[in-house]
C-alpha cells in the first residue's frame, strides 16, 4: 500500500458515503472545483476538463482527485466523463439522479456491457454562462434543463 492509502493527512480514497467534517478546511483549489460544482444547473453536466478549464488551472485529473475525495457534497452526478459513460460502481445512482433531473440520455446498445445509457454530451454539457441570479440555463428552474436547443446551449456573449 503506498503511503497516499495510509496516511491521515486526507489523501486516499474517501470511504463510500463519507463526508468531509464540516469543520474541516478545504484546500482553496478544492473549494472552487467544489463551487463550480454547485454551479451546475439541475439536467446538466459539466467534464472534469471543463471545470479545470473554466477555473483556469489544474486538469481534469486534479478535479476528478478532489471530486472523488470530496464530491459527496455538491452534486456530483453532474461533474461527468467527456464521453459521457457513467462513473464505475455509481451508475445506478447517478441514473436515478440523472432521470429525476431530465438529463438528455443516449441508451446503450445491446452490445454495451450492462445496458447502461451514457449522457447525450451534447445535449447536456453546460458551458457555465448563466451561472449568476436568474441568467440563461438557470431562468425558471427546470426550464433550462437540458434538451436541443434549451436555454444556456450557447453561449451568447
Amino acid at each position: 500500500m503506498s503511503q497516499d492509502q495510509t496516511d491521515r493527512s486526507g489523501s486516499g480514497t474517501a470511504p463510500a458515503g463519507a463526508e468531509p467534517p464540516e469543520f474541516a478546511e478545504l484546500p482553496e483549489y478544492a473549494e472552487r472545483v467544489l463551487d463550480v460544482a454547485d454551479l451546475i444547473p439541475p439536467g446538466r453536466v459539466m467534464t472534469y476538463g471543463d471545470i479545470a478549464e473554466w477555473l483556469g488551472e489544474g486538469g481534469p485529473r486534479q478535479v476528478g482527485r478532489i471530486m472523488a475525495l470530496y464530491g459527496s457534497a455538491v452534486p456530483w452526478w453532474r461533474v461527468v466523463r467527456a464521453d459521457g459513460t457513467l462513473l464505475p460502481a455509481h451508475e445506478l445512482r447517478a441514473l436515478d439522479h440523472y432521470r429525476a433531473e431530465g438529463t438528455p440520455l443516449r441508451e446503450a446498445s445491446r452490445q454495451a456491457e450492462g445496458h447502461i445509457p451514457r449522457i447525450d454530451m451534447r445535449c447536456a454539457r453546460w458551458d457555465g454562462h448563466g451561472h449568476a441570479g436568474g441568467a440563461e440555463g438557470d431562468e425558471g428552474g427546470p426550464g433550462g434543463r437540458g434538451g436541443p436547443g434549451g436555454p444556456g446551449e450557447e453561449a451568447h456573449t
